[in-house]
């Protein structure tokens, strides 16, 4: 298959601009009961989009779960075997923290049809792929992908295979040579950067928690890529308690400049909401109308540099009810053009769909947070503006030296002046 990267008009090409992949089976990726990851913030996303009528008229896709050829293409052999395997055993849940690949650790503990359930994720994504690809849609979003930690040969940080990795490889294979990969998780995109550390044709982009603060402990801003891929990794650290208004500061300080020099072909975002200021799994301080922002953000970027293209999925989220599903369905909303106001009111349907599942959670009542999302932008070395304010002008000085640092690293590599706040 050959992508077609034609500029004329969706309507004129008879190309969809509504495409959701979604599968009820996403719902068996269930670690244990009283692990963090839940499926239940999924299913709570797409009732609440369907209460407020976001997908209306919109033709879910159902996947196919990932054949074992294309969970090859990232993971090593013995590894797949090893999952089929561990899924099947009698043997169940935490099984030791040196447990062979990663299998039966705290983090990832054995479960019943565990390949099974893993596969269908990794199908979720490379089908929301193959739309793009084949030309049939432009946008397409699976918000049961974003396992973005998994690693060639072991299971890592809540997943088990890596779906973005996945459907990235498929891509090269199928026209594409300049892939954008952005990654807003509170979590470093670890896995991702990994698989294509040293490919020139993939630009991963990662702003997250600071590595020294929280797991993985990698991506640092001198994490630049290796070999031939040299600058098409870049790391934007931030410190626990980034509010809205400072990290949407620093990724556009970033993100803009390098997918203009990179010109990508399509921007894939792994759109973790776990950076969210109520998440029990990290310490970033952002509201529901910050994510809104970034989502917002990232399509428009994919608007502008890659002919509207582009593949979003989920990941990291741990607010499992007051959180996930309202930033998800901001997200399923972004990629259809159906943007929700944050002040719009959570349906009372969704609500009693909700309460019965948590009873003990105080459910939120509108769309937003009351975040503020207004962001000063960035103006260069030593342009940080004084605003009176002891604490929130270190706060814009702790960010502004993220960025210098970030710029400074990569910024040279892809041909752009680091001091220059018009790159």
């Amino acid at each position: 298959m050959t992508a077609s990267f034609s500029s004329g008009e969706d309507s004129a090409a008879g190309v969809s601009n509504r495409v959701v992949v979604w599968s009820p089976d996403y719902l068996s990726y269930r670690w244990s009961a009283d692990h963090p990851m839940n499926p239940t913030r999924l299913e709570l996303t797409m009732s609440l989009a369907r209460a407020l009528g976001t997908l209306e008229g919109v033709e879910l896709v159902r996947p196919d779960a990932a054949a074992d050829a294309d969970l090859l293409r990232i993971h090593t052999p013995g590894y797949v075997e090893a999952v089929k395997q561990a899924g099947h055993s009698q043997a169940s849940g935490v099984l030791g923290a040196d447990a062979p690949y990663g299998l039966g650790t705290e983090d990832n503990p054995v479960f019943p049809q565990m390949h099974e359930a893993s596969a269908i994720l990794a199908g979720g994504s490379l089908a929301a792929a193959k739309e793009i690809a084949s030309g049939r849609t432009r946008r397409a979003v699976s918000i049961g992908g974003g396992m973005h930690h998994a690693m060639p040969g072991w299971a890592s940080g809540f997943c088990v295979y890596n779906d973005v990795a996945i459907a990235i490889s498929w891509l090269l294979d199928n026209g594409f040579d300049r892939i954008a990969y952005i990654d807003v998780d509170a979590h470093h995109g670890d896995g991702v950067q990994h698989a294509f550390a040293g490919d020139p044709r993939v630009l991963t982009i990662s702003l997250h928690q600071h590595p020294a603060t929280l797991w993985p402990n990698t991506g640092w801003s001198s994490e630049v890529g290796e070999g031939a891929g040299e600058g098409t990794s870049i790391n934007l650290p931030v410190l626990p308690g980034t509010v809205d208004a400072l990290w949407l500061r620093g990724f556009h300080a970033i993100v803009p400049g390098a997918l203009a020099a990179f010109r990508p072909q399509i921007v894939i975002s792994q759109c973790g909401v776990d950076s969210h200021r109520e998440d029990p799994l990290a310490d970033l301080s952002l509201t529901v109308d910050g994510q809104r922002a970034a989502f917002l953000a990232m399509r428009d970027l994919a608007d502008r540099y890659s002919e509207g293209r582009w593949l979003a999925v989920g990941g990291g989220g741990y607010g499992l009810v007051r959180v996930v599903p309202r930033s998800w369905t901001h997200l399923i909303a972004a990629a259809l053009d159906r943007e929700i106001d944050t002040g719009t009111a959570v349906p009372e349907v969704w609500r009693e769909q909700a309460s019965a599942l948590a009873p003990s959670v105080d459910l939120p009542e509108t769309m937003g947070d009351g975040g503020e999302v207004a962001y000063l932008p960035w103006d260069g070395p030593g342009g940080t503006p004084e605003t009176g304010n002891a604490s929130v002008d270190r706060a814009l000085t702790r960010i502004d030296s993220a960025v210098i640092a970030t710029r400074r690293a990569c910024f040279p590599l892809l041909g752009l002046d680091p001091e220059d706040p018009r790159d």
